[in-house]
């Protein structure tokens, strides 16, 4: 599905608030910062998930599941391995750290 990480991401890549995205997807304030808050997969009703998702669709934002291919559109970013970033201190620790 889609993850707060992914979320928070899409949300910058548009220069949205959680208030914009809550409007874009016709859902409530509330329920944007509760996904966002969780950690990994973004737990919540069907419908609800959907509408972030087809909002950022229509902003023009794909999202990339674990694993999966990305042949088309423009630049992107994702991470090398699956799950959240590694956090050390107040810095994200990149390879060269963890040597």
């Amino acid at each position: 599905m889609i993850t707060s990480f992914q979320m928070r991401a899409a949300r910058a890549l548009l220069g949205i608030d959680q208030k914009a995205l809550a409007e874009l997807a016709g859902v409530s304030l509330p329920t944007i910062q509760r996904m966002e808050a969780s950690t990994g997969n973004v737990r919540g009703v069907v419908d609800t998930l959907t509408k972030v998702i087809d909002a950022f669709n229509r902003a023009g934002v794909d999202l990339i599941g674990e694993h999966a291919r990305s042949d088309d559109g423009g630049r992107g970013v994702r991470l090398r391995e699956p799950g959240p970033p590694r956090r050390v201190g107040r810095h994200i620790e990149t390879e060269r750290d963890a040597s």
